[in-house]
C-alpha cells in the first residue's frame, strides 16, 4: 500500500498544470519546506554529493526516501510525519541524532510543523518550474531585486514586508504649524495608550542632564545657577540656550568624538600578538574632535573618512581622516600568509563601512547569501572589491596650527631614555656572552652561543622592545595613519613604518582583481565581480544602478558619494538614529548597528524619517539636529512618572518615551566628572595619547607578545599630562585599563554600537577602594577647604561640585558630624611619603623553553614622576573631608542621570 500511496503522489506532483491549484502539501514544500531544507540541511546533506555527511543525500525525494547510513526506509513514511525520523530527529529528543546538529541552528515549532505536515499531505515533491509558479502566486511577503544571488531560491525569497523599512524611500509626514516635529510624533502613541507623559525635570536635573549630554561633563554650580534661574522664567529659551553654549565649548567634541571612536574602534595599537603601536592615529581621533566643534556637514565628515586621499591627498586633514579605514586590529608577521591578512583586512574594512555607515553587518553575507536580509554575497564582493586598491602607509602630513603638540619633547625623551636602557643593557649581555666565549676558548659546543636559557629570552626580548619603542618616536612626527590608492605589494612583515612607494602607486606590485570567494577563502575566487554598493537600496530606495569605477579609479570616493545621495534610504536613518540613541540611551531603531532583518523596528519610524528629512534639509549640520531634539519637551521629561503603575501598564517596554530614561554615566564620564569635580581635569585639547595612572598590579604584569615580553606600562611624570579627559588616555588593546572594563568600555575590536550597563559587585570595590578614587575624594577636599570660609561652606561646595546642588540639613548635619570623627581618627594616623622605584625586578616566562627567568626594567617616567595628592601630603582635617567626598563619589546620584 506505502508503495502505491508514495507512487500516486509522485504521479500527481510530477504530473500537476503549472496553472493548477496547488494542493496543501504542495504549498508547504514550495513555500515552506524547499527553503528550508536549503538554509539547515543542504549544506551537509546535498551542496556536495562527494561530502555527505551520514551518506544522506537530501536533494531529492528518492534519495531522501533511501535514508542514508544510519537512517533507513523510516526517514520519511508520507503519510505519517509523527513516525517519520526527518521530523523526529527535528525536536532534538534523541540523543546523537539532533538535527540540524547546532544548537545555534535549531528548528523553531513553526518550521519543524511544516515538515510533519508536509509529511502528512504525502510529501510531495515538486520540479523546479512548478515550485517556481507557487511562489510567484502564493508566497507572501516581498520579493526585492537585487544583484545575483549564489542560488534562485535566495534569488526569489521573500521578506517580511515590515522588515524592509530601511531600504524603503523616507514617508515624510507635515507637522502641524507651531508643533515641536520630535513631540508631535511622540505624543501621538502617548495619547493613542491614554497615557499622560511626566512632567518637567528639575532645572537642576536638565542642567545635569544637558551637560553630561553634550559634553560629557558635569555643569559648574555659576552655570547651575544661571540656568535654573532662565528656566523659571521661561523653560524653552533657557534649554535652547543652554544647549547651544555648550555646544560652543571644545568639551562638546570631545565627547561626540567619544561616542564616535566606540563605533569606528579607535585604539592606540594594533593588537593580535605584537600588539603594536600606531603611533600616529591619535590625529585620527583629534580630527574626529575637530569635526565635531566645527559641525562639519556630516557627508564631508562621511567622504572625507572613506575617501580623504582620494578627494585632495595634499590636504593633512583629508590623509588624517583615512584612519578610519585602518582602525581595526591587524598585523602582519614573518609567519603571516599575506594573502590571508590582506583578506583579513578587506573583510574588516567592508564590515566596519557597512556598520558604520549603512548600519549593515556585511561579514554576514561573506560565505553565503544573507540569511535574513535582502544582501546576496555578490554585493558583500562588490563592496569589498571597492577597497581592493586601498593600500596602507603612514604619509607625510604636515601639522595644523590646530593640532595640539604639548608634551612632544618629553614623550621624545621618555623614549630615548627606555631605548637607551636597552640598550646599555644589551650591551652589558653582549659583553658577557664575548667575555664567555674567550675564556672557554674552543672548548665551547657546536651552536653555543654563551648565553643561557634566561640570557637569550633576554637579548630577544631586549632586541624586539628596543625596536617597539623606536616606532614610538613616530609619535611626535607630521605623519598620518593613512591610505594610498594604488597596486597591491606584499609584505612579509610589518613592524615599522609603512612608506609610500617611491615609484608610485601603480609601478609596483599588482592590481587585485576581484571575485566571490568561496566559503570566504582567500584561496577560493569564483565569479569575478566589479566595484558596487547594496542593490535592495538601490532597487527598493529607489536610488536607481550606480555606477563604480574599476581598474584605477577612485572607487572610495564612488563608495562615499553613493553612501551620502540625498536618495539614499539608509545613511540619514543611520545618523539621525544614532544621535537620538546618545541622548535617549537607546535608539528610535533599537540597534544603531543593524538595521536588517534581525534589528529592532523603529517605535517611531514616521519621527526617524521626518528627522532623517530634515538633517538632510537642514544642512546635514548635528549640531542642528542635536539642538532640534534637545529642545523638545520629550527630552525635558522628568525621570519619575506621576502614576508608575499606569506607566508600567501601557508602557512595559518603555518605547513610548512617557518619561526621561535614567542612565548611568559611562566609564569615562565617571572618571572625568571625579577629576571635574575635584579640580584636577585638564582642559587642554588633542594631542598625544595621555597615560594615566593604572592599577599598578595590571601596569607592571607580564604581557606576553611575539618575541618575548613587552615594556611595563608607565604612566606621565606631571598630574597635568596624566589627569586629562578620558578619551585622550592612550587605549592599548592588549592591556585594558581595569577602571573602565570595570564600567562597561566596550574592547576597541568590534564596532560598539551602544555601551551596555550592568551592574556588578567589582563597581562598587572600585569607587570605594581603589587608590585612584580616594585621590580624587581627597583632592576635592582640598579644593573645597582651599575655596571657602568654614565647614558647612566647604561640604555645601563639595556638593555642588559633585552633585550639582545644595546639601539638604540633614545631609549637612551627618556630612559635618563624619567629618569631624573622621579628623579625630585621621589624627592619629601617619603616612609615608609616596616613593617610586626607577627600575623594577621581574619575573617572566622564556618564549621558546616555558621556563621562568627575572631581568631588570628600567621604568624612567618614574624618575621625575609627581603624584596626585594622597594621603601622605595633606593633613588630618583634609583627609577626614576626603572620606565625605568619597561617599559622595559613590552615591546613585552622582553616577546616574535623572
Amino acid at each position: 500500500m506505502r508503495i502505491i500511496f508514495i507512487l500516486s503522489i509522485l504521479v500527481l506532483s510530477v504530473g500537476s498544470s503549472l496553472a493548477e491549484e496547488p494542493s496543501k502539501g504542495e504549498k508547504l514544500f514550495a513555500l515552506h519546506v524547499k527553503p528550508l531544507f536549503a538554509e539547515k540541511c543542504n549544506a551537509c546533506h546535498g551542496d556536495e554529493p562527494e561530502k555527505l555527511k551520514g551518506e544522506f543525500d537530501m536533494r531529492t525525494r528518492e534519495t531522501i526516501l533511501a535514508g542514508g547510513d544510519y537512517y533507513g526506509e523510516e526517514v520519511l513514511l508520507p503519510g505519517q510525519g509523527e513516525e517519520s525520523f526527518l521530523y523526529i530527529l527535528t525536536k532534538r529528543t534523541e540523543e546523537d541524532y539532533e538535527m540540524p546538529p547546532k544548537e545555534a541552528d535549531q528548528l523553531s515549532e513553526e518550521q519543524r510543523w511544516w515538515i510533519r505536515d508536509w509529511i502528512n499531505e504525502g510529501a510531495p515533491w515538486l520540479d523546479d518550474e512548478r515550485v517556481a509558479f507557487i511562489q510567484k502566486e502564493y508566497a507572501e511577503g516581498v520579493q526585492v531585486v537585487t544583484s545575483k544571488a549564489l542560488s534562485d531560491d535566495w534569488q526569489n525569497r521573500r521578506y517580511e514586508s515590515e522588515k524592509l523599512w530601511a531600504y524603503r524611500p523616507l514617508v515624510v509626514e507635515a507637522v502641524p504649524g507651531g508643533a515641536h516635529p520630535v513631540d508631535h510624533f511622540i505624543e501621538k502613541p502617548l495619547r493613542e495608550a491614554e497615557l499622560d507623559p511626566a512632567p518637567s525635570a528639575s532645572p537642576i536635573e536638565l542642567a545635569r542632564r544637558l551637560s553630561f549630554g553634550l559634553t560629557g561633563l558635569p555643569p559648574e554650580p555659576k552655570q547651575v545657577d544661571a540656568f535654573a534661574s532662565a528656566y523659571r522664567k521661561d523653560e524653552g529659551a533657557a534649554v535652547e540656550d543652554f544647549v547651544r553654549t555648550l555646544m560652543a565649548t571644545p568639551q562638546y567634541g570631545e565627547h561626540f568624538a567619544r561616542q564616535w571612536l566606540d563605533v569606528t574602534r579607535y585604539a592606540d595599537t594594533a593588537g593580535f600578538a605584537n600588539d603594536y603601536t600606531r603611533p600616529n592615529a591619535w590625529r585620527y581621533r583629534d580630527y574626529v574632535v575637530r569635526a565635531f566643534n566645527d559641525d562639519k556637514p556630516y557627508p564631508e565628515f562621511v567622504k572625507e573618512q572613506l575617501a580623504g586621499d582620494e578627494i585632495n591627498p595634499d590636504d593633512p586633514e583629508h590623509l588624517v581622516a583615512t584612519g578610519f579605514l585602518r582602525m581595526g586590529p591587524w598585523e602582519q608577521t614573518g609567519m603571516s600568509v599575506f594573502r590571508e591578512t590582506r583578506q583579513q583586512w578587506l573583510d574588516d574594512v567592508t564590515d566596519a563601512t557597512g556598520q558604520v555607515f549603512l548600519a549593515h553587518a556585511m561579514q554576514c553575507a561573506k560565505c553565503h547569501d544573507h540569511k535574513f536580509d535582502p544582501l546576496p554575497t555578490r554585493d558583500y564582493y562588490r563592496m569589498m572589491s571597492v577597497f581592493s586598491t586601498t593600500q596602507f602607509a603612514d604619509r607625510e602630513a604636515p601639522f595644523l596650527e590646530r593640532e595640539n603638540r604639548d608634551w612632544f619633547d618629553a614623550s621624545d625623551q621618555w623614549v630615548q631614555a627606555k631605548v637607551a636602557s636597552y640598550e646599555e643593557q644589551k650591551k652589558a649581555l653582549n659583553g658577557k656572552v664575548a667575555k664567555q666565549k674567550k675564556e672557554e676558548s674552543g672548548d665551547a659546543k657546536v651552536g653555543d652561543n654563551g648565553l643561557d636559557p634566561g640570557d637569550e629570552a633576554s637579548l630577544a626580548r631586549m632586541t624586539k622592545n628596543i625596536s617597539r619603542h623606536q616606532w614610538e618616536y613616530d609619535r611626535t612626527r607630521p605623519i598620518a595613519f593613512s591610505v594610498y590608492t594604488g597596486n597591491t605589494i606584499e609584505v612579509k612583515s610589518v613592524g615599522d613604518r609603512i612608506m609610500m612607494p617611491k615609484a608610485g602607486p601603480w609601478k609596483r606590485g599588482e592590481l587585485e582583481s576581484a571575485a566571490i570567494l568561496a566559503g570566504g577563502n582567500a584561496f577560493s575566487p569564483t565569479d569575478p565581480v566589479t566595484p558596487g554598493a547594496l542593490s535592495a537600496a538601490e532597487s527598493l530606495g529607489e536610488m536607481g544602478e550606480f555606477s563604480f569605477p574599476d581598474g584605477k579609479g577612485k572607487r572610495r570616493l564612488a563608495l562615499a558619494e553613493w553612501i551620502v545621495n540625498q536618495k539614499n534610504p539608509l545613511t540619514a536613518r543611520v545618523l539621525v538614529n544614532r544621535i537620538w540613541a546618545w541622548h535617549f540611551g537607546k535608539g528610535l531603531a533599537a540597534n544603531p548597528n543593524n538595521f536588517g532583518g534581525t534589528g529592532g523596528i523603529p517605535t517611531h519610524p514616521e519621527l526617524l524619517d521626518y528627522l532623517a528629512d530634515w538633517f538632510m534639509k537642514d544642512g546635514s549640520s548635528i549640531k542642528r539636529l542635536n539642538e532640534l531634539i534637545l529642545t523638545s519637551e520629550t527630552y525635558r521629561r522628568s525621570s519619575i512618572h506621576p502614576d508608575p503603575k499606569r506607566l508600567s501598564e501601557k508602557d512595559p517596554k518603555a518605547v513610548l518615551y512617557a518619561a526621561f530614561a535614567p542612565r548611568r554615566l559611562t566609564a569615562e564620564e565617571i572618571r572625568d566628572a571625579m577629576l571635574s569635580a575635584s579640580g584636577e581635569l585638564s582642559d587642554r585639547v588633542g594631542g598625544i595619547p595621555a597615560r594615566p595612572d593604572v592599577n599598578v598590579e595590571v601596569a607592571f604584569q607580564p604581557r606576553q607578545i611575539m618575541g618575548g615580553t613587552a615594556s611595563v606600562y608607565e604612566p606621565d611624570p606631571l598630574p597635568e599630562q596624566r589627569n586629562r579627559r578620558s578619551l585622550y588616555a592612550e587605549k592599548i588593546r592588549g592591556l585594558r585599563d581595569p577602571f573602565y572594563e570595570t564600567f562597561n568600555q566596550p574592547g576597541p575590536d568590534n564596532s560598539c554600537e551602544l555601551r551596555e550597563t550592568s551592574t556588578v559587585a567589582p563597581q562598587a570595590l572600585t569607587l570605594f577602594n581603589s587608590e585612584e578614587v580616594l585621590e580624587r575624594a581627597i583632592a576635592l577636599a582640598s579644593r573645597v577647604i582651599g575655596e571657602t570660609g568654614d565647614s558647612e561652606e566647604a561640604v555645601q561646595r563639595a556638593f555642588r561640585l559633585s552633585l550639582g546642588r545644595h546639601a539638604s540639613e540633614a545631609e549637612l548635619a551627618a556630612c559635618l558630624a563624619h567629618w569631624e570623627q573622621a579628623t579625630i581618627e585621621e589624627s592619629g594616623k601617619t603616612y609615608p611619603a609616596k616613593t617610586f622605584a626607577t627600575e623594577i625586578e621581574r619575573t617572566v616566562m622564556a618564549e621558546k623553553t616555558g621556563e621562568p627567568y627575572d631581568f631588570v626594567e628600567h621604568v624612567p617616567a618614574y624618575r621625575a614622576y609627581e603624584p596626585d595628592l594622597h594621603p601622605g601630603a595633606v593633613d588630618p582635617e583634609t583627609r577626614g573631608l576626603a572620606q565625605v567626598c568619597l561617599v559622595l563619589f559613590n552615591l546613585n546620584e552622582f553616577s546616574y542621570l535623572d
